[in-house]
């Protein structure tokens, strides 16, 4: 069995996801406040893990659901979840990848997706292409999926945990430690939690997308080229990456995994940058960058992710644009004038 899967069996990985409240509450909400749209309805969930939401949606209504899982937590755990909760009559465990199972010859196909597939800045070690299979091979047309939109936000921020901490050490200063820890670190994006008084910006979007379009072939490679000002003013240690899920139903539901938001087991990814590009700006300062988040070429399910800092007075801002470069500042100037005219 890949690897992957295989991970998945260690119980210390569920209990992480199980304790993340804003996730539980998330997938909670978002299928028993919209029950109308689970009753009497065939449900597929994409890598069930223990169960859970296999047991939301029956609790919801569901006829019948198709808890899909690769892994042996399929027989060890999640049998017994659904067992011990008197669901067994609507909810099927079947072990297996997705792109091996096989809808009996009788059966109809699903009106609902769910899957809590979401890797690290969403797409990293997540499931995502498996959901796209399930979707393209088992979906009803006009059928749900939840999640149903996805939104990726970036934003410039500070690094303090790498900075500030390591000036004074139990009285020692360990500076050059730190220095070096950093170029360390500054070499593969870092899975930590800021603050919202690390953002200097509160995000812009990355990119977007509908589960109910978007090809996998579109996620092989996915760039973005920008020019924010900053909204407060601090020291540019690095950019801040992080993801939103949205529901569908009468009653929308938002999973962020933001600085802004409370903190989740997927936290932030922080991209840290070498010390000679870091700097101190001063509020509305203009930041040029390029992102690419790109799939590996060894491993499907992982992605490299590249951020190249740009020349602001060389970029196209965008219009209007709040920095305070002479010529952004004349043109918000000329459109507040001609708005009032």
């Amino acid at each position: 069995m890949n690897t992957y899967f295989t991970e998945y069996e260690n119980l210390e990985v569920h209990e992480l996801m199980l304790r993340d409240r804003p996730r539980q509450e998330a997938y909670y909400n978002a299928i028993m406040k919209n029950k109308e749209l689970f009753k009497d309805k065939v449900v597929m969930d994409v890598g069930a893990g223990t169960g859970i939401l296999s047991a939301f949606c029956a609790q919801a209504g569901a006829r019948l659901v198709y808890a899909i899982e690769a892994s042996n937590l399929a027989t060890k755990v999640a049998l017994d979840l659904i067992e011990d909760n008197g669901l067994t009559n609507i909810v099927k465990v079947i072990h297996s990848q997705i792109e091996d199972f096989v809808l009996p010859s009788s059966a109809e196909k699903v009106d609902i997706i769910v899957s809590e597939w979401m890797g690290f800045y969403l797409l990293h070690e997540g499931m995502l292409d498996s959901v796209l299979f399930a979707r393209d091979n088992f979906l009803k047309p006009n059928g749900l999926l939840f999640p149903s939109e996805c939104t990726i936000y970036v934003a410039p921020c500070s690094v303090p945990s790498l900075y500030d901490y390591w000036q004074n050490v139990d009285g020692v200063n360990m500076g050059k430690f730190a220095s070096k820890l950093r170029l360390q670190k500054s070499t593969r994006p870092e899975i930590i939690q800021l603050t919202p008084n690390d953002l200097l910006h509160e995000g812009i979007v990355f990119h977007w997308m509908s589960l109910l379009d978007v090809s996998t072939q579109e996620l092989d490679e996915i760039s973005f080229k920008e020019v924010v000002a900053t909204q407060i003013a601090g020291k540019h240690q690095g950019f801040c990456i992080w993801f939103e899920v949205q529901f569908p139903g009468e009653e929308s539901v938002v999973l962020s995994t933001s600085p802004l938001a409370p903190e989740t087991h997927w936290k932030q990814c922080v991209v840290v940058l070498p010390e000679e590009s870091c700097e101190t700006l001063d509020d509305k300062s203009p930041v040029a960058f390029q992102i690419l988040m790109k799939r590996s070429a060894n491993d499907a399910r992982k992605y490299n992710l590249e951020v190249e800092l740009l020349d602001p007075n060389v970029e196209e801002h965008p219009v209007p644009c709040s920095c305070h470069m002479t010529k952004c500042i004349l043109t918000e100037a000329h459109l507040k004038m001609m708005d009032t005219t």
